[in-house]
């Protein structure tokens, strides 16, 4: 005797064809609860989505018989109206954009691309980014040395050399050769052939520290007195607080 899908073992794989599924769907998508159609969560035949719900189940249920999505709920609600309406969010578009690339949504990709946060991020930060030499390797340089600094301490302290240009390079080295630091503790970015400026790349500096979850700041680094270069040319003090 068959088992009848009300009665399937909780929390366990479907194993049944989803041809005879009812047209009624009900989600439970990272604790959040949803209500629609088959036909919905099917629009775009050749999305994750549409998969999830075609052919083989692909999905376990929750402990009501609910098929179990471990997404964030949150940001379901913006995936699904679109489906139903093609009403593409106008919040939490950062967000929304991740769960379109999970489910592969191509057309709401595409779409969210062409809004200015995504195409800000993607085309013109981003894009500028990877112009920069090892952009990604010494922002978790700086954090580790300021959390190594941070031993029984409010504050930490990182020092950062950014240089746009080659000569400005070759400055930067002279400068850090007069400085009376350990040079291992500064970090150096450049130089990069774009348009943004140094400030740009020190407000994105702190944009991707501050991403991480710390609380950081910066200002101009003065060094002693009598040091040979205005260190405010190339040295930048990003000042950490824990507490």
């Amino acid at each position: 005797m068959s088992i009848s899908s009300e009665h399937k073992p909780l929390g366990k794989q479907v194993t049944g064809s989803l041809h005879t599924l009812s047209p009624i769907v009900e989600l439970n998508v990272g604790g959040e609860m949803y209500t629609t159609t088959l036909s919905t969560l099917k629009k775009h035949p050749g999305s994750k989505l549409a998969e999830m719900f075609t052919g083989q189940p692909k999905l376990r249920t929750d402990s009501e018989g609910r098929f179990f999505i471990d997404r964030p709920g949150t940001y379901f609600k913006y995936i699904l109206e679109y489906l139903r309406s093609n009403q593409v969010p106008t919040q939490c578009i950062q967000d929304v954009y991740k769960e379109a690339l999970f489910y592969d949504i191509e057309p709401l990709i595409k779409q969210l691309e062409d809004s200015p946060q995504i195409f800000g991020e993607l085309v013109a930060r981003k894009q500028f980014l990877a112009r920069v030499p090892n952009y990604s390797e010494n922002i978790e340089l700086i954090i580790r040395i300021a959390r190594a600094e941070a031993v029984a301490s409010r504050r930490s302290s990182v020092i950062v050399c950014v240089v746009r240009t080659e000569e400005d390079a070759a400055r930067c080295q002279d400068a850090l050769n007069s400085l009376d630091m350990d040079k291992k503790s500064v970090v150096k970015f450049g130089p990069w052939k774009a348009a943004p400026s140094i400030s740009d790349l020190l407000d994105c500096i702190q944009m991707d520290v501050e991403a991480k979850g710390y609380k950081v700041s910066f200002q101009p680094h003065v060094a002693e007195k009598g040091f040979r270069f205005k260190s405010h040319d190339f040295f930048y003090k990003f000042l950490f607080t824990w507490w």
